[in-house]
């Protein structure tokens, strides 16, 4: 039984359709278009092309961040209601996480990156053991210069993805060293990563609640920020 999965962390869109060991289809799509624009039709979508029922869906996974607050809000909105609606499992899947898992690779160090604006970058660290995937350094953010500086002295290769790694493409190259671009379909963010990390979680017996779940911000929204400094004191 398959589940869906969705990824809107970033400008990335993107919907898939799988089981356990079966990307039975999905729709990544990189756009100007808001996700509010593009989710839902993409849904329609891709359960059309694979012929695949809503009755058919085991649970739904979602990309819960860090990333974009308005995309992860937009996300977990509809992850939650279709979750509700089917009455199915709700699963949140941790977006650096996700993005690592897309990459099977032993050997090297993988460091996903999101823009976290202002020069700064959602950053973790991941690494491939005995076939599975082992966090080395939980969700943090960081200046992108000192990630890299940091990346840098490790005597592993290390290959960097999402879309700070684009962002940044031409320091990342300047420095060289043991600094590796992805390639450019495991450098952004796919559902279908999404889902077959969620297909393990729901392994391990794990599911979220539809009305407790919420979106890892790691940090405070602009918005939030500018209140305070307005108002002199936290929300």
């Amino acid at each position: 039984m398959p589940i869906l999965a969705l990824e809107t962390a970033t400008l990335v869109s993107s919907v898939a359709l799988a089981t356990a060991d079966t990307l039975l289809a999905e729709i990544t799509l990189q756009t100007k278009k808001t996700h509010s624009e593009l989710l839902m039709p993409h849904i329609d979508k891709i359960l059309a092309m694979a012929e695949v029922s809503k009755a058919d869906i085991k649970a739904v996974a979602v990309s819960v961040g860090p990333g974009s607050f308005t995309g992860l809000r937009i996300g977990l909105a509809t992850a939650k209601t279709l979750a509700y609606a089917m009455n199915v499992p709700l699963i949140g899947v941790p977006t650096l996480a996700a993005l690592a898992y897309g990459c099977l690779v032993p050997g090297v160090i993988l460091a996903p990156m999101l823009d976290a604006q202002k020069g700064n970058v959602y950053h973790a660290l991941f690494e491939w053991r005995s076939g599975e995937l082992k966090e080395l350094m939980p969700p943090t953010v960081m200046y992108i210069d000192e990630a890299l500086d940091n990346l840098a002295e490790y005597n592993t290769p290390v290959v960097l993805m999402g879309e700070a790694t684009v962002l940044h493409r031409a320091k990342i190259q300047q420095i060289g060293k043991n600094l590796v671009l992805a390639a450019p379909h495991l450098i952004i963010q796919r559902a279908g990563s999404v889902a077959t990390l969620g297909h393990i979680l729901i392994s391990q017996g794990r599911q979220d609640d539809v009305m407790a779940l919420e979106p890892l911000y790691i940090r405070r929204s602009e918005a939030e920020v500018l209140w305070e400094r307005r108002h002199g004191g936290n929300l």
